[in-house]
């Protein structure tokens, strides 16, 4: 697949009818009329599981569907937005622990919890999901939004350490695990709870949050591993290196440092400075993109790698959908920010590999994972927790620094 020459990726108007072209891919066919949305779909569209329901994926439809409510006029987007907002609050949600269930199975109409574990890391995404039903004019949504933050602030929050718990099983009792995912997309969902209220207690946590991940964990590595940011720690917050060593591969807590979360950390450190600048977040936006490229990009077949260990080896040879995405959004970000053009120049190539590799022209939205040489080795578009809202999410943030950069 070549790029037509008439396809401009700084034209506000070819980003929207991708993301349209990415949609179509489930608008007709996500939406279980019993209740929520089926999550897993092969690369054809065919539906190969109906009845699992995981958290992480239904939380990240309401945002699909909400953002789309938002910049599209098909009434269909925000009929889909309530329809998953609906099945968010009525079948993952538990009254009685103030919970989400992990992973349910959806059978005639009623649930039943398969994992109640709570993860930080999903409560995140609800209260992301809120805050998006919010903003696409959701109003029920938004007790809700304050209600599970204040959840994450009682059973996750550690004041000591300005950082989020990552897991407790069904009692509430804490994992020793500790992540820096979690904390992560704590910072985007307060970004968002931000924007979606305009409460400054949410800019306050997210600012607090990162400075605590950026300034705190990734200093502690030593040498030329100073400033980058491992995954996994102990309970008190040291890296713990040993965790998941044999799971490079792992969707939510993979070994080894992952490039994808350096790029997506350098958008959210951006988007956090034009709410609340401070000196330290540009630098440390442009010291985590300029390290991903630099150790993870694949120079002779192009994209980012999903992973290195310590000693800069590639510990993982396949390539997953959302490093590009994340990696694309930071370049644009960084560049209507910045106005630098070597931002550019990386959106630009990264937009002729994506083009070229992840989008299914035939199909709809992108492939999910490629090898190295970018062949497809799985016939799975969207198992757990893809549903394209690293690919749609991307382009929203893309129209929006180009937009930004036409102003300036």
């Amino acid at each position: 697949m070549t790029i037509p020459p008439s396809l401009d990726f700084y034209s506000a108007q070819v980003l929207r009818d991708h993301v349209q072209h990415t949609l179509a891919f489930y608008v007709d066919r996500a939406i279980d009329p019993s209740g929520g949305c089926y999550h897993y779909f092969l690369n054809d569209g065919k539906v190969y599981d109906t009845h699992s329901r995981h958290l992480v994926s239904s939380t990240r439809f309401v945002f699909v569907w909400a953002m789309a409510a938002r910049h599209f006029s098909d009434p269909r987007y925000l009929a889909h937005a309530r329809h998953a907002v609906n099945f968010l609050r009525s079948a993952h949600f538990n009254a009685d622990s103030g919970g989400y269930a992990w992973e349910l199975q959806w059978r005639d109409g009623r649930a039943q919890v398969t994992d109640q574990t709570h993860h930080c890391y999903g409560l995140a995404f609800v209260l992301l999901a809120y805050a998006h039903a919010v903003m696409a004019g959701i109003e029920e949504a938004r007790p809700w939004l304050y209600e599970v933050f204040a959840t994450l602030e009682h059973r996750f929050w550690q004041n000591e350490h300005h950082l989020y718990a990552d897991e407790a099983d069904a009692h509430w009792r804490l994992s020793p695990y500790r992540g820096q995912n979690a904390n992560m997309h704590m910072t985007e969902a307060c970004l968002a709870a931000y924007e979606a209220t305009a409460d400054a207690q949410f800019l306050d946590r997210a600012e607090t949050v990162a400075k605590a991940v950026i300034q705190g964990l990734a200093r502690q590595g030593e040498g030329e591993l100073k400033g980058l940011l491992w995954e996994h720690y102990h309970d008190d917050w040291t890296i713990d290196w040993a965790y998941n060593k044999g799971d490079s591969r792992n969707i939510f807590r993979p070994w080894g440092y992952q490039p994808g979360h350096f790029t997506e950390w350098a958008k959210l450190l951006v988007l956090l400075a034009q709410h609340r600048p401070q000196e330290w977040l540009l630098p440390s936006a442009e010291f985590l993109f300029q390290t991903a490229l630099t150790r993870a990009w694949d120079e002779p077949h192009g994209g980012l790698y999903y992973g290195f260990a310590p000693d800069g080896a590639i510990c993982f040879p396949e390539k997953y959908h959302w490093v590009q995405c994340e990696t694309l959004a930071s370049a644009a970000v960084l560049g209507a920010h910045t106005n630098n053009p070597q931002y550019w120049i990386w959106y630009e190539r990264l937009w002729q590999y994506c083009w070229t590799h992840w989008v299914d022209h035939q199909h709809g939205a992108w492939f999910r994972l490629l090898s190295r040489d970018n062949r497809h080795v799985t016939e799975e578009k969207s198992p757990a927790g893809k549903v394209d809202y690293h690919t749609t999410g991307a382009c929203y943030e893309m129209m929006r620094a180009l937009a930004a950069r036409r102003q300036a």
